[in-house]
C-alpha cells in the first residue's frame, strides 16, 4: 500500500514537471545556433524560454522565434515604437532628415526650391496652382536646378482620391521617369487627400520613396518625425495670398459667448469616421451645446436612412452655421471620413477655440506649434466629459486661447502662401539647424516667417521680444541721413540738420548715404560733431539703398532722415524717448494716410494734414534696423526695382512693411506747424513734391504693393503722443521739452 502511494506521489510530479515545462515554467537553457553558427542567445533581449509562449486559452501553431520575439517585446511598447519596428519593411518608412536628405545640395547656394517645369497636357487643380505660384514668388525659388536644395513636383498630388475628378492617372510611371527624381531623395511631395471609399487610407497610389510628404490629415502611426510636414486641410477657395483677418476684432471680458460649444456638419451613416459624428447628438442640448448633423449628402443617403435622420435633419436646417461660428466659446473639430477637417481652419479664423475629436491626427505645423496654447485636445472615446470640459476652463485661459487663435490663423494659415511658406521654413531650420528659430519665435507675434534666424539667434535682437526677456533696447540711435544733393554751400539744411541731429544725447553716430552722382566731398567739409560721420556711397545710387542692413549701424534703432528735413534737437530727442516704448513700430514726424476709392476701385494716397494717419513717411522717423534686414531679404526683387526705378515709394513700401509685420499703425508724434510748409519750401524735393507725376506714382505704388502683400496690411490711426503738459497754461520752465511749442 505505502509503495502505491509513492508511485503515485511520484507519476504526479513527474506529470507536473512535464506540464510546467511544456508551458515555459521551467526554462531549459538550450544553445540556439544561427545558420552561421553563431549563438543566437547573444541577441539584444533573448531569453531562453522565448520559443514557448504563454497562451491564455488554447494552443495555437508554433510561429517562429523571431516573430514570437518581436510579437511579445512589442506587448510593453508605444504604437509609435511599435511603426518604427515594423516600418523597416516598407520603402523610406524610416526616413529621417540624416537618412534621406542630400546636405550637401544645400552648401552651395543656400536653401533653394526647384520647381518642375510644367509638362504638356497635364491637368492642373487651381489649389496645386497657388502652391506652384506661391514657391515660385518667394525668396527660396531657383528656375536652375543646379542650385536647388530642394524639388517640387509639377505633377499634381493633391487628391489622391480615385473616385475625384482631380485624380492624376498613371502618377507613378510619370514621377519614376524624371530625371532628378532620384528616388525622391531632396523632393517634397504635397498632398491633401488620400484613400478612397471605404477605408480612406493614406496611400497615394504611388511609392514616395525618399521624398518628404507635405500632408493634411497624417496620422501620428504614419508621420515620420522630423521629416514630414502635417499640413492643414483648406479648400480651393482659400485665397492664395493676403487672406482675411480673424474676426476677433476686440476682446470682451469675461470671453464667453451665446453658446459654449458648437459644430455643424455631415453625418456619416455607415463607414469610417461615422462612430464620432453619430454619438454626438447624446451631448446636444440646444441651449449653450449646439451639435447639428445631417444625413443629407451623398446620392445615396436615404438608403441608408436611420431613424434619427428626420430629426436630425430639422434640427440641422433651424441654424445658420457662421451665426453660430461667430457666437460660440467653443467649435468642436470631429474627424470627418479622414482625421482632418474644413471646420479646424473655419474654427481658428472665428475665434472660437477648437476642441479637437479626431484621435491620432498629427495636428498642423505640429513639429514647431505648441497647440495648447490655442486648442483643446479631446478624445473621441470621452465624447461625453466633453462639455463638463469646456466648463470646466477658467475665464483667463478661454481669453488666451482665443487670443492665440488669431494669431496662429494670420501667422500661418489665412492663405496658401503661408502654409507653404512655413512648411519651407520649417525644412530650412531643420538644413540650417545652427540657424533656425526657436520655440518662442514660432509661437508669439509676429510669428517665425517674419523673424528671420539668418539675422540672428539672439531675441533680443529683435524688436519683438524685449518684453518677454525683461530687457530694453540700445538707448542710442543712429541717424542715417539720405544725400542726394551735392554739396555746394555750408548753409544748406543738410548741414543744420546734420548739426541739429549730432547735438541730440541719443545719438551714437550719424550716417551720411551718399547717392549723389557726384565725387564724395572732403572731409573738411562736413561739419565738425561730437559724434563720428560716416559717409558711405549708396549701393549703385538706387533709393533702396538707404534701407540696407549696414555692418556700421552699432545701435537698435535708426534714425532715417531725407536731406531737407528741418528737425531741432529737441524734436529729434522727444522722438527718440517715444520709440523706447514702441520698438516694433515706427515713430516720426510727416505722416500720410490711405484710402478706398470706391468710385476707382482702388486704393488711394493723400497727404492732407487730418487727425486720421496711416503712414509714418521715413524722412523723418525712428525704427529698429531688423526692418532693414527684412527690406532686403524678405520683400521681392520686383518691388524694389520698381521703386529704385521711380526713385520714389520706398517709404511707402518700408510701411507697409512694418505694418504687416506688427499689424499696428505707426506713431506720429508732435511737431511743428511749420514743418510742412518749411520742407516744401527747400529746393532739393520741391519739385518732386510739386510734380502731379509724383504723386500719380505714389497712387500707384500703393496698389502694387496691396497686392503683393495680397491685402491691405496698414492700420489707421489717430493717436497723436505729445510731451507731458504739451501747451497746457503752465509756466514753460515746467516743461522738459519746452523748444518744441516755441517752434
Amino acid at each position: 500500500m505505502q509503495a502505491k502511494k509513492r508511485y503515485l506521489i511520484l507519476f504526479s510530479a513527474g506529470a507536473c514537471l512535464i506540464l510546467l515545462f511544456c508551458f515555459g515554467g521551467i526554462q531549459v537553457p538550450l544553445s540556439i545556433r544561427g545558420p552561421h553558427g553563431s549563438d543566437e542567445r547573444s541577441l539584444t533581449g533573448y531569453h531562453p524560454g522565448a520559443r514557448w509562449r504563454r497562451f491564455p486559452g488554447y494552443l495555437q501553431h508554433f510561429s517562429s522565434w523571431e516573430q514570437d520575439r518581436s510579437d511579445d517585446h512589442n506587448e510593453h511598447i508605444s504604437p509609435r515604437q511599435k511603426r518604427d519596428a515594423y516600418s523597416g519593411v516598407y520603402s523610406g518608412k524610416r526616413c529621417r532628415m540624416e537618412s534621406c536628405f542630400d546636405f550637401s545640395l544645400c552648401e552651395r547656394n543656400g536653401f533653394k526650391v526647384y520647381v518642375y517645369p510644367q509638362q504638356k497636357g497635364e491637368k492642373m487643380s487651381e489649389s496645386y496652382q497657388n502652391i506652384l505660384s506661391s514657391i515660385e514668388g518667394s525668396r527660396f525659388y531657383t528656375p536652375d536646378p543646379g542650385q536647388a536644395c530642394l524639388f517640387v513636383l509639377s505633377l499634381d498630388t493633391l487628391d489622391r482620391d480615385q473616385l475625384s475628378p482631380q485624380y492624376v492617372h498613371n502618377l507613378k510611371a510619370k514621377i519614376q521617369s524624371l530625371p532628378l527624381w532620384n528616388g525622391g531623395k531632396n523632393h517634397i511631395i504635397f498632398n491633401l487627400y488620400s484613400g478612397t471609399w471605404p477605408d480612406y487610407t493614406e496611400d497615394l497610389g504611388f511609392d514616395i520613396g525618399l521624398a518628404m510628404l507635405a500632408k493634411a490629415s497624417i496620422s501620428t502611426e504614419n508621420f515620420r518625425p522630423n521629416f514630414d510636414i502635417s499640413i492643414p486641410l483648406f479648400s480651393k477657395d482659400h485665397p492664395r495670398t493676403g487672406g482675411e483677418r480673424g474676426y476677433l476684432k476686440h476682446n470682451t471680458i469675461p470671453p464667453f459667448r451665446k453658446y459654449m460649444l458648437v459644430f455643424k456638419g455631415k453625418r456619416y451613416l455607415t463607414g469610417i469616421g461615422s462612430d464620432t459624428r453619430n454619438a454626438l447628438y447624446h451631448v446636444h442640448n440646444s441651449e449653450d451645446v449646439v451639435l447639428l448633423t445631417t444625413c443629407k449628402h451623398g446620392k445615396d443617403w436615404q438608403k441608408h436612412k436611420d431613424a434619427r435622420c428626420d430629426k436630425d435633419n430639422a434640427e440641422y436646417d433651424k441654424y445658420d452655421y457662421r451665426e453660430m461660428l461667430y457666437n460660440s466659446t467653443f467649435c468642436l473639430v470631429p474627424r470627418g471620413r479622414r482625421l482632418g477637417s474644413f471646420r479646424f481652419l473655419e474654427a481658428l479664423q472665428a475665434a472660437c477655440v477648437p476642441v479637437m475629436l479626431s484621435n491620432g491626427w498629427e495636428l498642423p505645423f505640429s513639429e514647431i506649434i505648441d497647440w495648447n496654447t490655442a486648442a483643446v485636445m479631446g478624445d473621441e472615446r470621452l465624447l461625453l466629459q466633453i462639455p463638463s470640459t469646456v466648463r470646466s476652463i477658467h475665464q483667463d485661459k478661454i481669453l488666451s486661447l482665443r487670443q492665440q487663435t488669431q494669431f496662429l490663423w494670420e501667422a500661418y494659415f489665412n492663405s496658401v502662401e503661408k502654409i507653404v511658406l512655413t512648411t519651407l521654413e520649417i525644412i530650412q531650420d531643420r538644413v540650417l539647424q545652427h540657424t533656425s528659430r526657436s520655440n518662442l519665435m514660432w509661437n508669439s507675434l509676429p510669428g517665425g516667417l517674419f523673424t528671420q534666424p539668418q539675422y540672428s539667434t539672439y531675441l533680443g535682437d529683435f524688436p519683438f521680444y524685449y518684453a518677454k526677456l525683461g530687457v530694453k533696447p540700445y538707448p542710442k540711435f543712429t541717424a542715417i541721413i539720405h544725400l542726394v544733393t551735392p554739396l555746394v554751400s555750408q548753409s544748406q539744411p543738410v548741414m543744420k540738420l546734420l548739426v541739429a541731429v549730432a547735438k541730440s544725447q541719443y545719438c551714437a553716430q550719424v550716417i551720411v548715404l551718399w547717392n549723389c552722382d557726384k565725387p564724395l566731398p572732403a572731409k573738411h567739409r562736413w561739419p565738425a560733431t561730437s559724434v563720428p560721420v560716416i559717409v558711405i556711397e549708396g549701393e549703385s545710387k538706387v533709393i533702396s539703398s538707404r534701407f540696407l542692413p549696414y555692418d556700421t549701424i552699432p545701435t537698435d534703432s535708426v534714425l532715417s532722415l531725407d536731406e531737407d528735413t528741418v528737425l531741432s534737437t529737441t524734436e529729434v530727442d522727444f522722438a527718440f524717448t517715444v520709440w523706447l516704448s514702441f520698438p516694433d513700430r515706427i515713430v516720426g514726424y510727416p505722416a500720410r494716410s490711405h484710402f478706398w476709392d470706391s468710385n476707382k476701385e482702388r486704393w488711394g494716397y493723400t497727404s492732407k494734414w487730418t487727425n486720421d494717419y496711416s503712414m509714418v513717411l521715413t524722412g523723418a522717423a525712428i525704427y529698429h534696423k531688423y526692418y532693414h534686414y527684412l527690406y532686403t531679404t524678405y520683400l521681392p526683387a520686383s518691388l524694389k526695382t520698381m521703386v529704385d526705378q521711380m526713385s520714389n515709394c520706398e517709404d511707402i513700401l518700408m510701411n507697409f512693411l512694418v505694418s504687416s509685420v506688427s499689424k499696428l499703425p505707426p506713431i506720429k508724434v508732435t511737431q511743428k506747424k511749420q514743418y510742412k510748409e518749411t520742407m516744401m519750401g527747400q529746393s532739393s524735393r520741391a519739385s518732386r513734391w510739386a510734380d502731379p507725376d509724383h504723386f500719380a506714382q505714389r497712387q500707384t505704388c500703393m496698389n502694387k504693393f496691396a497686392s503683393w502683400f495680397g491685402t491691405m496690411p496698414l492700420v489707421h490711426s489717430q493717436m497723436r503722443l505729445d510731451p507731458v503738459l504739451f501747451k497746457d497754461q503752465v509756466s514753460i520752465l515746467r516743461k522738459k521739452y519746452r523748444d518744441i511749442e516755441r517752434l
